[in-house]
Formats: C-alpha cells, structure tokens, sequence
C-alpha cells in the first residue's frame, strides 16, 4: 500500500503527519487489496478538512470529514472510510460466491 501524504495551505507538523500514518495504516486489517491512498488536508475557513481517498481494485473510495480540529479531522475520516472499505469487502465476497454459484 502506498501513501502519499499533502498539505494544503500550512505547513504541517511532524506530529500530526505521524499521526495521519499510523492511522491510515490500520486500514490494512480491513482489506488487503488496498493500492493507494492519498491524505489531503486543508484549511477552509477556520475548519480543517481531511480528505482521504482509497484506491482499491476497479474503484476509488473518498471521505471528505471537516472538524474544528485535525487530528478529530483525521480519526473521523479513517473511521468512516474504514466502513466503506468493509462494505465493499462485504459487496465483493458476495459477487464472488454468486459466480461460483452459477458455475455449479
């Protein structure tokens, strides 16, 4: 899984860029066929914008969170990605068991 990491309009600290890996990196556990993801955060107006999209076999998962702080930011938006990951997990195994059902 590749990461790419980018900072909009501030310079970030080493601290909130580790902590933006660590989590990030926990979304392994939930599905291996992750090929990317990029973390972009921003500031809009007094609000911090961390958006994470996923690149994974045949489609792209994006959560956009917006909080009064970053780090909250970040965790929102890896929980909410990490449902949408075990969704499509959900969604994938079911296609595969109904195509070996209609091959018997």
């Amino acid at each position: 899984m590749r990461i790419t990491f980018t900072a909009r309009h501030f310079k970030t600290s080493d601290r909130l860029k580790e902590h933006a890996f660590t989590q990030v990196e926990k979304l392994k556990r939930y599905y291996d066929g992750i090929l990317d993801i990029e973390i972009i955060l921003d500031y809009i107006k007094q609000q911090q914008v961390a958006e994470l999209i996923a690149k994974v076999y045949g489609t792209r998962l994006t959560v956009v969170e917006k909080s009064e702080d970053m780090y909250k930011s970040i965790d929102l938006a890896v929980d909410k990605l990490e449902r949408q990951l075990k969704r499509y997990k959900g969604k994938i195994r079911g296609f595969q068991k109904q195509r070996i059902a209609e091959n018997f």
